[in-house]
């Protein structure tokens, strides 16, 4: 089925026009990103050339895409928007809130009967407000997203990190809260700096073990988990056009763990073939007609150097396949230094189990490289060490996989087949034993390995690499083991090598389904009833925040000073409190749960009015109850990972009146200005070294709260002394009458 055709080829008609437009504005050639940015300006016809990395600029999205976990929060926001119907299309897709346990059958009968009430909310809400929906089991987000909706050219926001997945086929696709999608759902502009722009420069092509998840495991090396913070990258060279669309999709898929907003691939042939085998032939022969326009200009590539920010450049012949982790996807080995790596960082050696899917590698490309090398391993009598899951992106990826015989080889090593939902990458999985917490390593072709997000497992050591490797080192059993040189034992005491993964990019007798899941909206849903019951432990109404009363902040309690690394993960865990995504006053029970005290080096933090130290949500409440405001202190890279909004909605909720940290990862500085939260930088990053355990906390200058000014934080120290800092923000004239109306959503209302 092909979604919204007759959008797209209006669509089209505006960008040839835009493109045109631009590029008489700016008098020189254009990157593919430039293309789509300036097409897709809220004020239609470009008339300015913006400042990159220096002027925010409102945007048209053409489409929004939401996934169970964060849809829950999102839409109880629009409900509070008085809008009656989406005004641009809308999917939501349930494949967050299913846990990995038995397998496909047991574990989707489970979601089902666990989930009825969050799905039907989610349903009807769908049904009422003109927003697309797909069941439980019908697939991933980006995978759905990428076989149904994505198209070269366009731009779409997401409520989820990972929506850049989406540049697989040629689209700028942005992750984002809740807020930012309720503002496009609502007909509003979305704001987003301009962003700067890196290029990557593939040269060569992929061969052997190498597949596309090694590029971006490389660049996660080389820009870390900040590194592409503030910047869209995009791909080019002969060596992009070598990569199929899916391992396109799983280089910007990953994009979002070195930080960037995005990252996209040029237009190619891979892109149009991959349209047609999806059943959008129609939108692939109008890509066609306009294909030189979906990619940069000619003396982009010619001199890379004059239009991007940072160029790198990687040459896929000489490539080695990666293995990274533990506990951050940027801490990159190659299979020939793993061995090495162990021995020196004491990690555990043996590996338990083998994962592979998620939203990052679950195409046919995938499944069929990974299958051929089982097939060749039981060929040569060799036995897995591990235990296998898999995790098929789609319906139409784990149908089409089945009918192919492909699953059946995984099936006889004893592999277990997941439902085509998220499961064990984002914490929904009920593995056996992870209570214990032993020490283990895992490998999976996932995208993010912090500590705990797998099993709630501290001592878990995941590592990520490609579905090949993955598989590979489910034969071995052992972390100590390179494919590309090593042997194996088998059944027999043969010394056996493994070959080299085979495969095709695309099913040669195309992709099928019986049952893809989708259920669209109704035609006039004006007249349907959401209700929700009042003593419901899962779904809550929202009340709107309130808004500022015009003073300073004074005497804030300092709710935790974190140490290190602090993703959305420590500070809104995942895993079983997915169930809760729906309800605020539930899940901020588990604000911070995760977060280091910089003052204790343990997951807790003192209580100022008791003197106890206790779980930081706990304290949270205590100082809410007793009308105490907070404020949070934190470290570089704050709120690093998912886009779940609510690690924003949940400080709010609990009075927390700022976070002050020495630097944002991008998502989450917009989520805390969108529910009217200060989010504050350090002036001089040293001073993070001046907050004590015992301080209260003031906020001045609000009242003159202004666009690039600092404001002044002064520090009461227990001891009767003070000191006088200075903190950064990064706030624009329109974000400020956030703040001051309590969110972007009271705003939204009050223009009703």
């Amino acid at each position: 089925m092909a979604f919204d055709v007759n959008l797209i080829k209006k669509f089209y008609g505006l960008y040839r026009q835009r493109v045109e437009t631009v590029s008489k504005l700016l008098n020189r050639p254009m990157t593919f990103t430039e293309k789509i940015l300036y097409s897709h300006l809220s004020i239609g016809k470009p008339t300015t050339v913006y400042n990159k990395g220096v002027d925010y600029v409102d945007f048209a999205p053409d489409r929004v895409a939401m996934q169970d976990a964060t849809a829950q929060m999102a839409v109880l926001q629009f409900m509070l928007s008085g809008r009656k119907k989406v005004a641009v299309p809308t999917t939501i897709h349930a494949d967050h809130l299913v846990s990995a346990k038995d397998g496909v059958e047991k574990d989707l009968d489970v979601a089902n009967n666990k989930n009825k009430e969050v799905y039907n909310f989610l349903q009807s809400v769908a049904q009422k407000y003109g927003i697309g929906f797909w069941k439980p089991g019908a697939g991933i987000i980006h995978q759905t997203v990428l076989e149904n909706y994505a198209f070269p050219g366009g731009m779409m926001i997401g409520t989820d990190s990972h929506t850049p997945n989406a540049g697989g086929l040629g689209m700028v696709a942005i992750g984002v809260g809740g807020a930012d999608a309720v503002d496009v759902m609502a007909g509003m502009e979305w704001e987003l700096k301009f962003p700067k722009l890196i290029g990557i420069k593939l040269i060569g092509k992929l061969n052997g073990w190498t597949s596309s998840k090694d590029i971006i495991l490389k660049v996660a090396d080389i820009l870390t988990v900040k590194g592409g913070t503030g910047f869209i990258i995009e791909y080019f060279g002969e060596g992009a056009d070598s990569i199929s669309a899916t391992g396109k999709a799983t280089i910007c898929n990953m994009g979002a763990e070195v930080g960037a907003t995005t990252s996209l691939f040029p237009y190619d042939d891979n892109m149009r073939k991959y349209l047609e085998i999806t059943h959008r032939e129609e939108i692939a022969a109008e890509t066609e007609k306009i294909k030189n326009l979906l990619r940069a200009d000619a003396d982009v590539y010619a001199n890379p150097e004059k239009y991007f920010d940072k160029i790198i450049e990687i040459d896929l012949n000489t490539l080695d396949p990666h293995i990274n982790g533990p506990f951050t996807p940027d801490k990159a080995w190659t299979v020939s230094q793993i061995k090495k790596a162990v021995e020196e960082n004491k990690y555990p050696e043996k590996m338990e189990v083998g994962l592979i899917g998620s939203c990052t590698n679950s195409s046919y490309q995938d499944l069929i490289r990974a299958s051929s090398i089982v097939k060749d391993a039981i060929s040569k009598g060799l036995k897995p060490k591990a235990q296998f899951f898999i995790s098929p992106g789609s319906e139409l990826v784990r149908y089409t996989a089945e009918r192919d015989g492909i699953l059946d080889i995984f099936k006889q090593i004893n592999a277990v087949i997941l439902a085509n939902a998220c499961g064990p990458c984002i914490g929904q999985w009920e593995r056996e034993g992870a209570d214990k917490q032993e020490p283990n390593s895992i490998i999976t072709s996932f995208n993010r390995n912090f500590a705990k997000r797998n099993d709630g497992n501290p001592n878990t050591y995941a590592f990520v690499a490609s579905p090949e490797i993955v598989t590979a080192y489910t034969f071995s059993g052992t972390l100590s083991f390179n494919p590309l040189t090593d042997y194996l034992l088998n059944e027999k005491g043969e010394k056996v090598k493994l070959s080299a993964p085979q495969g095709i990019d695309l099913p040669p007798n195309g992709f099928d389904s019986i049952n893809t899941g989708f259920v669209p909206p109704a035609e006039d849903g004006s007249s349907l009833e959401i209700i929700v019951d009042p003593k419901s432990e899962r779904l809550q109404i929202l009340e709107p925040f309130a808004a500022w009363d015009g003073e300073d902040y004074t005497n804030l309690n300092l709710l935790i000073k974190v140490k290190g690394k602090c993703t959305t993960d420590h500070i809104s865990m995942a895993g079983t409190w997915l169930r809760f995504r729906g309800h605020l006053d539930n899940i901020s029970d588990n604000l911070m749960l995760g977060a280091i005290n910089a003052f204790t080096d343990l997951p807790n933090t003192k209580n100022p009015l008791t003197g106890e130290y206790q779980k930081t949500p706990e304290v949270a409440r205590y100082l809410k109850n007793n009308g105490i405001s907070s404020i949070i202190v934190g470290d570089e890279n704050y709120g690093e990972g998912s886009s779940r909004e609510h690690a924003a909605m949940e400080p709010r909720f609990m009075d927390v009146k700022a976070v002050l940290v020495r630097s944002f990862a991008r998502i989450h500085e917009t989520n805390l200005k969108k529910q009217g939260m200060l989010a504050l930088t350090f002036a001089n990053p040293a001073d993070y070294n001046k907050i004590k355990e015992d301080d209260t906390i003031d906020i001045t200058g609000l009242k003159d709260f202004t666009e690039g000014v600092p404001l002044k934080i002064i520090l009461n120290h227990k001891d009767g002394s003070k000191d006088e800092i200075f903190a950064n923000h990064t706030y624009n004239k329109n974000q400020i009458e956030w703040f001051k109306n309590g969110s972007a959503l009271n705003l939204i209302r009050a223009n009703l």
